[in-house]
């Protein structure tokens, strides 16, 4: 159930509130489904985080994506990601070289297959 929530998820990233509330609810239902609670039960963001070890909707994206990164600069995501994330380097104003600064994705359109 988890992997169909997490398909695609990065397209939430920048979305409203109210499009993520949808997903949550989908969430929360088969939650209860598999907890076996009912629907006006209390304590049900409590058994997500707890019991199931779920994490809420724009958590799971924020999630989803920083693993999505990592394995993109560490050389374990396919090329195709490899090649669109770059790791910008920062000369700090003592002229020391860092590599805390953020990751910039490419924005550029995908070829056509």
């Amino acid at each position: 159930m988890t992997s169909r929530v997490d398909y695609c998820n990065a397209v939430f990233t920048a979305a409203p509130k109210v499009m993520t509330n949808k997903l949550q609810r989908v969430l929360n239902a088969a939650a209860r489904v598999v907890t076996g609670t009912r629907k006006f039960d209390s304590d049900l963001s409590q058994l997500l985080h707890t019991e199931l070890h779920w994490l809420d909707v724009p958590e799971r994206v924020k999630y989803r994506l920083s693993v999505m990164a990592h394995q993109c600069l560490s050389g374990c995501a396919p090329q195709y990601l490899v090649m669109y994330c770059v790791l910008l380097f920062v000369i700090s104003w003592r002229y020391r070289l860092t590599a805390s600064a953020p990751m910039v994705v490419r924005l550029s359109q995908l070829p056509a297959q």
